[in-house]
């Protein structure tokens, strides 16, 4: 008896999965394998330092207990390491650090001390840089080698520990050699705005924090926050100060006056209300000020990989061991900025890639390990091309920021 026609043809098809689903399979697999036509030549990460004890403590309210426990190393964040200069000479002076060192908070620690809490969170942003550049990627080697990683710190030994929690979850703690830390005198630091080396922005950023506090709706907030807390009005307080304190107590479980419970959202909204006074993004002078001789040494990298110049042509990953006020003017620079404050270990993450066959450079963006789209770019996978260009408006040769920092300033 005869096959239905639809028998034939369905019986044809099955077979034909049978015989082209391996076939299929063995071809994906395969493109699965196959390189990515894109090569990483180079990884930059710019991170926040871990959770700390405040900077200050909002006065007359009730004090946190900032024990010495909760400064406890954990043993699998630890690494060799020494601090040098940028020469690989003594570690320059720290008259930031000795400010904080002055006196001591309740409890018995000093301010911006990095905590364990602190510690934890940049072994966990190492672990989570290690997925991706040696597990997922074979980019670095898997111990810690000089010729390969350069790591850059303020010179605040909180940021100085940060970097080798880092490097300790990154490497497993596997390295050779001892880790080089270096960082640089406070005049001549390019890691944060520098109020200290620049005149010009020393002066208009005091000017700037200033008015920030009398503007009509902020000063508003900033009454109703001290009458709800009962601070004196002869006490000196804002929106950032708050912020810190406050963040800081939550982070490590620590109790805060309940009237904050209610203000917040408040807090960190005027706190961004204040900082963005304070820089004044639209202002590109401004920005330049700020990050860039950073956002200049970040490209310079880039091209000294690309044309084979850099002094250490081995070297794959730089990292930069920052704080909260060098990320949100990079993040305004680089148009990204979502109007919230980075939270501790915070990074912004730049890749450099060369296509293997047209050697066209590109770069990707990353905040908070998300990728981003820098405006000015055609697409994420930015060509360098134009990246350079979204940046120049904000990048200073140090020739050029030293020149702008001790310009006249004929209006604030």
């Amino acid at each position: 008896m005869a096959r239905p026609l639809g028998s034939v043809a369905l019986g044809s098809a099955f077979w034909w999965q049978r015989k082209s689903g391996p076939v299929r399979a063995a071809k994906e697999a395969e493109e699965q394998d196959a390189p990515s036509p894109y090569e990483l030549r180079l990884v930059q990460v710019l991170f926040r330092h871990g959770a700390r004890t405040p900077l200050k403590s909002i006065p007359g309210v009730l004090e946190a207990e900032w024990a010495p426990n909760l400064l406890h190393v954990p043993p699998h964040t630890q690494v060799e390491y020494v601090v040098t200069d940028l020469q690989g000479g003594p570690r320059p002076p720290a008259p930031i650090e000795d400010s904080y060192r002055a006196h001591k908070l309740t409890g018995g620690t000093f301010p911006g001390q990095l905590t364990t809490v602190g510690m934890q969170q940049l072994y966990d942003l190492g672990m989570r840089l290690r997925k991706r550049y040696i597990l997922e990627v074979p980019f670095l080697t898997n111990t810690y080698t000089p010729k390969e990683v350069y790591v850059r710190s303020t010179n605040i030994v909180r940021t100085i520990e940060s970097a080798k929690c880092l490097v300790a979850g990154l490497f497993q703690q596997k390295q050779t050699g001892i880790l080089p830390i270096v960082t640089v005198e406070a005049e001549q630091e390019i890691l944060y705005p520098n109020y200290h080396g620049c005149n010009l922005l020393r002066k208009r950023s005091g000017h700037r924090w200033a008015e920030s506090v009398t503007l009509p709706e902020i000063a508003a907030d900033l009454q109703n926050i001290q009458n709800a807390l009962g601070i004196p009005d002869n006490k000196r307080v804002d929106f950032i100060l708050i912020r810190d304190d406050m963040v800081a107590r939550e982070t490590h479980g620590l109790p805060y006056p309940s009237e904050l419970v209610n203000w917040k959202g408040k807090v960190e909204q005027r706190a961004i209300d204040m900082i963005c006074h304070i820089y004044e993004p639209s202002r590109r002078e401004n920005l330049q000020l700020c990050v860039g001789p950073l956002l200049h040494k970040l490209l310079n990298n880039m091209e000294e990989k690309l044309q084979s110049s850099s002094p250490e042509p081995d070297r794959k990953l730089f990292l930069y061991s920052v704080h909260d006020t060098t990320l949100m003017p990079c993040l305004m620079a680089l148009g990204i900025f979502d109007m919230k404050w980075p939270p501790y270990a915070a990074d912004i993450t730049l890749e450099l890639l060369q296509h293997r066959t047209t050697q066209e450079a590109f770069v990707k963006v990353f905040y908070l390990g998300q990728e981003q789209k820098i405006p000015g770019c055609s697409d994420a996978l930015c060509p360098l091309a134009e990246f350079q260009k979204a940046m120049s408006a904000y990048t200073l040769s140090s020739e050029s920021y030293k020149s702008l920092c001790n310009s006249a300033e004929s209006r604030l």
